[in-house]
């Protein structure tokens, strides 16, 4: 019988088994069909921390040229120590540094900077994590305990929301915005948390109990968020809690192998460190792919897995050593292995930008 790695054994059984017999009525987002072909991609790389040398790699589509560090060519100065998020929206691309306590707001496709934000309070860095946008407000997480709100017109934060201690990662469903507590900054004494903001108030109205540590969210199109908590690191395991975004309430909560973890359409996708990649389809609740690559690529280090939503490519950060040049490895829709991009150190998250 063909072995079966573990995190596809995990992804199954919930699938299978804990929302066997839901109804899986697709939810139909705001229209936002791509428009444009794509003018290239954007690899954030963290750095070393403490070490000032995270960088922001630029890959042209049409030239195939490569700049290492897009960001200090643009604006002669350097992106700061410890990077941790990247996203695009509208035209303005914003990149999170949690060392440095600020974010950057750049042109989306020059990565020349628009404003840079001080993210200190009274001289004291908050330290901010990641990024999550809903119509004119981008959401940022910060190790202080708190979400701040920017307004993304006037660059301006407007109110800093409170919620769990060291907040990860959020993600947005049902007019809600989900915010993972992982209490990472009161290590051993990790926080077992998910705020929940409504949108409109722009308050927490309740947390969520999930499992400890939690980290990586996503949610999908049919009412479900998912949660990966990474557990203490030694006697309390990972595992993967799924929320109902309309109840708020719980439908599950398992073990999980851990790995890098992301949501595209009806799709999701895992990189585990065995270095595959499985592929669950949230629509029709299968197990499609044990391993989506094809080809036999082998990953080292997969430190961050995305996906292209106009040509359904794939692409992993691998860390390699951690200490060295990491890349990017690009996989047509099929799962084979179409180039690979040499990036700064810990390369972390990719984004495109259009023409």
């Amino acid at each position: 019988m063909k072995k079966i790695s573990l995190q596809v054994v995990i992804l199954q059984l919930l699938i299978f088994g804990f929302l066997a017999g839901c109804n899986r009525s697709k939810v139909e987002p705001e229209p936002q069909r791509p428009t444009a072909e794509r003018a290239g991609l954007f690899v954030l790389s963290e750095g070393l921390w403490g070490r000032n040398n995270s960088t922001l790699t630029y890959y042209d589509y049409t030239t195939t040229a490569l700049t290492e560090d897009q960001f200090s060519a643009q604006n002669k100065r350097g992106l700061g120590d410890t990077a941790n998020d990247i996203a695009v929206y509208g035209s303005k691309m914003y990149i999170v540094v949690n060392v440095s306590s600020t974010v950057e707001v750049v042109e989306a496709r020059t990565a020349k900077s628009i404003k840079q934000i001080d993210m200190k309070d009274n001289g004291t860095a908050r330290q901010p994590r990641h990024l999550a946008f809903h119509k004119s407000k981008a959401f940022i997480s910060s190790y202080d305990g708190t979400v701040a709100v920017l307004d993304t017109a006037t660059l301006q934060i407007e109110k800093y929301i409170v919620v769990g201690r060291s907040p990860e990662q959020m993600v947005v469903s049902n007019n809600k915005l989900f915010v993972t507590n992982s209490g990472g900054m009161d290590f051993p004494n990790f926080d077992n948390t998910v705020s929940v903001i409504d949108l409109n108030t722009l308050t927490e109205t309740t947390k969520i109990t999930v499992g400890l540590n939690p980290g990586k969210i996503g949610a999908d199109a049919y009412g479900d968020v998912y949660v990966v908590s990474a557990g203490n690191y030694n006697d309390v395991p990972a595992s993967l809690t799924v929320i109902d975004d309309k109840t708020n309430a719980v439908k599950a909560q398992l073990p999980f192998a851990g790995g890098q973890f992301v949501i595209s359409g009806d799709y999701a996708y895992m990189a585990g460190f065995d270095g595959k990649i499985g592929v669950f389809n949230l629509k029709t609740e299968t197990l499609e792919k044990e391993n989506f690559i094809t080809d036999g690529t082998v990953l080292t280090a997969p430190n961050g897995i995305d996906v292209d939503e106009i040509s359904g490519e794939v692409f992993v950060a691998d860390a390699k050593d951690y200490t060295s040049s990491g890349e990017v490895v690009c996989f047509d829709k099929a799962g084979a292995r179409k180039y690979a991009l040499r990036t700064g150190i810990l390369p972390k998250k990719v984004v495109f930008v259009n023409k």
